[in-house]
């Protein structure tokens, strides 16, 4: 009977491992093989596939390229500015649409997420024509007489700057909106009555209870917010390329462009995307140190 059920334990563990392994298999060799031929890659130099090992030649090159320095500030003032103000507005946006008493909350919450469901690169040529100079956020703006010249939203360092970070808040505030609002609804609606009747204020509650109850979504949404943050292509793409003289460029556009745009640079594009690879690592360690979270 032992030696049955021992067969039978066994041919359950196979037929597990049989259901896994092509998902395993597949994840292997579209995730795993390309990162370690992308590592392999990028200790080699050479124009297009003219490729020739050449030991950390690409990392030292990076330590002294202004180019790439000026696309980590960007994408880190992108970083910055846009996931805390993004996080704090879905976290109020969320708070406001699970109130009990408001009507269309089905309508709310489709509209608030709808945006992170369109086309990259469609929204994205929606905000470059918005914010032209002759685009319709100028024209409202001049025809409320709140300007007395058009702003220059895409040809401006500053303004371009500021026209990306309302392009991906936009996109994404929906999106981080959704779980907060599935974590808000899960709280025990008695812990808020019990504050009520305490005489916690409404901003009471808000900071003494919910905050704390969302810190695993607030940790969770910020880490996510600065993975997407740091690999920004689309909307800097589609809007500005770039520009005004590199005053937008971000990271994965500089490896776009040593791919695609200069003479083919595979082994420094390369290395490049490793530098965001250890980006993620550092700032995703620091979030969960400060956190304090240790599971």
């Amino acid at each position: 009977m032992r030696a049955v059920n021992h067969t039978i334990r066994n041919r359950a563990k196979l037929t597990g491992w049989l259901f896994i392994a092509g998902a395993v298999l597949m994840i292997c060799l579209f995730y795993f093989y390309p990162m370690i031929q992308a590592l392999l890659l990028s200790f080699k130099t050479g124009a297009g596939a003219n490729l020739h090992f050449d030991g950390l030649a690409n990392y030292k090159r990076l330590l002294s390229d202004k180019t790439f320095f000026t696309a980590v500030k960007n994408t880190f003032l992108f970083l910055i500015v846009q996931v805390p103000v993004m996080i704090v507005f879905a976290m109020m946006i969320s708070v406001l649409l699970n109130d009990s008493k408001l009507r269309f909350k089905g309508f709310f919450r489709t509209a608030i997420f709808l945006p992170c469901v369109t086309s990259l690169v469609a929204y994205s040529v929606v905000f470059k024509y918005l914010f032209g100079n002759d685009g319709l956020i100028n024209l409202a703006l001049l025809n409320m007489h709140i300007l007395s010249e058009p702003i220059q939203w895409i040809s401006d360092p500053f303004w371009a700057k500021v026209t990306i970070i309302i392009a991906i808040t936009w996109r994404w505030t929906g999106y981080n909106m959704i779980f907060f609002l599935s974590s808000l609804q899960n709280i025990d609606s008695s812990i808020y009555e019990a504050a009520r009747i305490d005489g916690a204020s409404g901003p009471r509650q808000f900071f003494s209870i919910t905050v704390p109850l969302l810190k695993p979504i607030i940790l969770f949404t910020s880490i996510t917010s600065t993975i997407g943050t740091l690999q920004l292509f689309d909307e800097i793409m589609n809007i500005t390329k770039g520009g005004p003289g590199n005053a937008t460029l971000s990271i994965s556009q500089y490896i776009y462009n040593l791919s695609f745009k200069y003479t083919p640079d595979f082994g420094y594009a390369a290395t490049v995307s490793y530098s965001i690879v250890v980006m993620i690592i550092i700032l995703a360690f620091l979030q969960i140190k400060l956190a304090g979270d240790d599971k």
